[in-house]
Parts: structure tokens; sequence; C-alpha cells
């Protein structure tokens, strides 16, 4: 894994644990080696993720659109900052440059980034690991959901499997560097074939 994609807020939330966890997150990617791609902006946790991440030596990676540009104070201190001109440029140029995706506690956007980049998995688009680093737990409903979407009959259980969840950054990051998605399409059955 050369390269991890991180999706967190543009807040820090209200938890001191949530800034506590993209810094730890920032450092963790230095000390292995791994590069950082995200969303470009200063503030929030990406901001905290970013910084950690350069004071650890890792490279980074900025995505932002132009229009966001100023409004989320594009990070000054990221040499590599890609200015592209939308949203839909920004997830895909951010999962192009990437070999995995985490995501942090965030709101709409990183649920939506989250769940885009696990449906590109589901459809067979890539074949990159996708996990969310379940801080204080902050995705405990999320994961309820997911389960609940298993037992409803919408999601496979190997499509569960899609995203590992984990307390832990490195239990997290040690989970993804094994994991190997499967090759195609798991959203058809045998008896809808």
């Amino acid at each position: 894994m050369r390269r991890l994609c991180v999706f967190c807020g543009s807040s820090c939330g209200s938890d001191p644990r949530y800034r506590a966890a993209a810094a730890s997150v920032g450092e963790l990617l230095g000390t292995l080696g791994i590069g950082l791609v995200f969303g470009g902006g200063s503030i929030g946790l990406m901001g905290v993720v970013a910084d950690a991440a350069l004071g650890a030596g890792a490279g980074v990676v900025g995505v932002i659109p132009h229009a966001l540009a100023a409004r989320e104070l594009a990070h000054r201190e990221v040499a590599d900052m890609r200015v592209v001109p939308s949203m839909h440029a920004r997830k895909a140029l951010m999962a192009e440059l990437s070999d995995g995706f985490i995501a942090l506690p965030g709101g709409l956007g990183t649920l939506e980034e989250l769940f885009e980049i696990a449906t590109w998995s589901q459809l067979g688009i890539h074949r990159k690991p996708v996990g969310v680093l379940n801080v204080a737990g902050f995705y405990d409903p999320l994961v309820a959901m997911l389960d609940q979407a298993v037992q409803a009959g919408f999601v496979s259980a190997e499509n569960r499997r899609l995203i590992v969840v984990e307390e832990s950054p490195a239990m997290l990051l040690e989970e993804l560097r094994a994991q190997r998605p499967s090759a195609g399409p798991e959203w058809i059955t045998p008896d809808e074939a």
C-alpha cells in the first residue's frame, strides 16, 4: 500500500478523541511509509490528519475542487495540491491515486464518500480495501444499519465485509493491508441471473 485515502470531516467534531484519532492516523502513515491522499483542506480533521502526516514525513496529496479551495482553505503546507473542477472529479482522482480508503468521523460528505467508494468496490470498479475507524463508537449506528441491511436482504454478507471496521488505527491499517476484495460484482444473486 503506497497511498491511503482518508475521508473525514472539515470540522473537528465535539469529542477531542476525533482529533486525536486523526493525528494518530497521520502519524502512523508517516511511520509506515504510506502516503496520504485527502480532501485538501487545512481545517477540521482534514487539516489535523494532513498536519500529522506531514510532520511524520509522509507524502501528502490534497485534492480539492476549485470552488472549495478558498472556502475550505486549501492546505498551504501540502506541496502536491490538485485543484479540480468539481466534487465528482475530486472523488475520482482521490480514488485513482489511492490504494485503499478509510473514513474517520465526519458529516454528510464523509458518509457519501465512504458509501460511494464501497459501492464502487461492490460493482467491481476497484479492488481496493475500504475501512472505517470507529472512534469512540461514532460509527456504531452505521455498523448496526449495515448489519440490518444484511438481515433484511439488501446487502449480501460478502458485500458487508467490504467495509472493515476497527477502533484502533494500527489494527485497521493491518486489516486493510491484508484484505483482498472480491474480483467481481456481488449484487445479483444466482436466482436472479
